[in-house]
């Protein structure tokens, strides 16, 4: 069984490659100024973010895949997360940069609520956010300061200060994968067309709706990726959240399926929904009509 680091806090990881203690929450690591280190393979309890330099080429184990990366691509990870390259007693030259930090530094500012929003650590689609070099140094420029704070005397100030750095270098790392995102139209698209492909699939098959209707981890599971990747992916292409494009195809397979004569229990039955007032709820919510008035309307039409 390969040894797991277990990294609790920040010191946890400074003992590890030879970096003393500056702030029991947080720690900025250069790692030109430690190589050589070992490798490790880690038991996040943390938050982690950490700028590749130029030994981009080892192999990187990020929950149960592979992390996609190269030189200079920013991964993060978040507590209950698991990654890094197992030891094997090597020491490595490495260079680049890691900040780790306990949620408890978050506490009782914006930051604690917001970081829910950066999707990107909670991706378990191997993909590393990829920067140009002009992103690089804004991020990098960013850390120095961050490491710079980190060395003055302890004060009052000094948390919101390291804080007020965290979130500018998760703000600019944000931007750069909304920009990733949209420069990746040929993966995406697949990605949303494979979607679409199982979605269909799915409702159109009455043994797969079983366990109720399908939500976006569903799909998300079947794409091997996270629901906020696939959320992210999604709603970039088309402007739609995944669960919406979701209850738009329930609605329109709902729409043929009364317009044939099922009923409206019948229809919400064979979509999967475990009561009918809630299909019923779900119909009425994405066209203004009870599935009684949509039957209504179209009766009168004819």
């Amino acid at each position: 069984m390969s040894k797991i680091l277990k990294i609790n806090k920040p010191a946890d990881y400074n003992a590890w490659v030879g970096k003393s203690d500056s702030h029991d929450l947080i720690s900025v690591i250069n790692y030109s100024e430690l190589s050589p280190v070992r490798y490790s393979l880690n038991q996040y309890e943390v938050y982690g973010l950490f700028l590749q330099g130029k030994e981009a080429d080892m192999d990187l184990v990020y929950g149960i895949g592979r992390y996609d990366y190269s030189e200079g691509t920013l991964i993060c990870v978040a507590p209950g997360q698991l990654g890094g390259k197992e030891d094997t007693g090597e020491m490595f030259n490495l260079s680049g940069w890691a900040i780790l930090f306990h949620p408890d530094l978050l506490q009782g500012t914006g930051l604690e609520n917001d970081i829910k929003n950066f999707s990107f650590f909670d991706y378990r689609i191997n993909e590393a956010l990829h920067m140009s070099e002009e992103e690089r140094d804004v991020i990098v420029s960013i850390i120095r300061q961050l490491d710079k704070e980190l060395k003055y005397p302890s004060d009052e100030m000094q948390n919101r200060i390291i804080v007020g750095f965290l979130n500018l270098i998760l703000r600019y790392a944000q931007r750069f994968y909304n920009r990733q995102f949209i420069s990746r139209t040929i993966v995406n698209n697949h990605i949303l067309s494979r979607f679409e492909e199982s979605l269909k699939q799915c409702l159109n098959d009455e043994s797969k709706l079983s366990g109720g209707v399908p939500n976006v981890q569903y799909f998300a599971d079947r794409l091997n990726m996270s629901a906020s990747y696939l959320s992210d992916v999604i709603r970039k292409i088309t402007g739609e959240t995944a669960g919406n494009l979701i209850r738009q195809h329930i609605v329109q397979i709902a729409k043929n399926r009364l317009s044939s004569g099922m009923s409206s229990s019948e229809v919400a039955y064979s979509l999967g929904f475990e009561y009918p007032q809630h299909f019923a709820r779900t119909f009425k919510k994405m066209t203004g009509q009870t599935p009684t008035q949509y039957i209504a309307e179209k009766n009168l039409l004819k």
